[in-house]
C-alpha cells in the first residue's frame, strides 16, 4: 500500500479577507484558483510546510493556526488539508511568486466570485465556515453555495 502524500493549503486571512490564488501552472490547473500551500516534506509537520509553502510562493511570513475539519482525495497518493493562516505583523505584502500569476483578497461575499479548482471547494467552503477567527469580523454563517458546480467524476 502507498504512503498518503499531504499538501496543505492555507486559508490565509487578512482581517475578514481570505487570499485566493491563480494558478499559471501546470496548465491543465491554468487560470483556476486555489488556496495557496503545496507538499509536506519528509521530516515536516503541516503547519511548518503552510509557512514554508506560503514564504516560497507568495513572499510572505505567516502563522498557521487551527486545521480546517476534513481532508479531500486529490490524484493518488495525495490528500489535501487546510488550515487557517493569517500574516505575521510586518510581513511583506503577498506577491505571486510561484505557480501563480495573480492573487485577490476576497471579502467574504466575494468568496464565490472565482473560480475554485474542484478540490479547493470544500476546502473554501470549511473555511469560510470558520470565519477569519482571532480579531476578524463575524461571517461565521453558512456561505452561499459556489456559482459553479464541480463536474460530477
Amino acid at each position: 500500500m502507498t504512503e498518503r502524500i499531504v499538501v496543505v493549503a492555507a486559508a490565509l486571512y487578512d482581517g475578514d479577507r481570505l487570499l485566493a490564488a491563480r494558478r499559471s501552472a501546470p496548465p491543465a490547473l491554468a487560470g483556476r484558483w486555489e488556496l495557496p500551500g503545496g507538499k509536506v516534506e519528509s521530516g515536516e509537520v503541516p503547519e511548518e510546510a503552510l509557512v514554508r509553502e506560503l514564504r516560497e510562493e507568495l513572499g510572505v511570513e505567516a502563522e498557521a493556526q487551527d486545521r480546517v475539519p476534513g481532508e479531500w482525495p486529490l490524484k493518488p497518493p495525495y490528500v489535501l488539508q487546510a488550515w487557517r493562516a493569517r500574516l505575521l505583523p510586518g510581513s511583506p505584502a503577498a506577491k505571486p511568486l510561484q505557480d501563480h500569476d495573480e492573487l485577490r483578497w476576497l471579502t467574504p461575499t466575494e468568496i464565490w466570485d472565482v473560480n475554485w479548482l474542484d478540490q479547493d471547494v470544500e476546502a473554501v467552503r470549511e473555511a469560510a465556515l470558520r470565519g477569519a477567527g482571532n480579531g476578524a469580523t463575524s461571517h461565521d454563517a453558512p456561505s452561499p453555495a459556489p456559482r459553479q458546480h464541480p463536474p460530477s467524476s
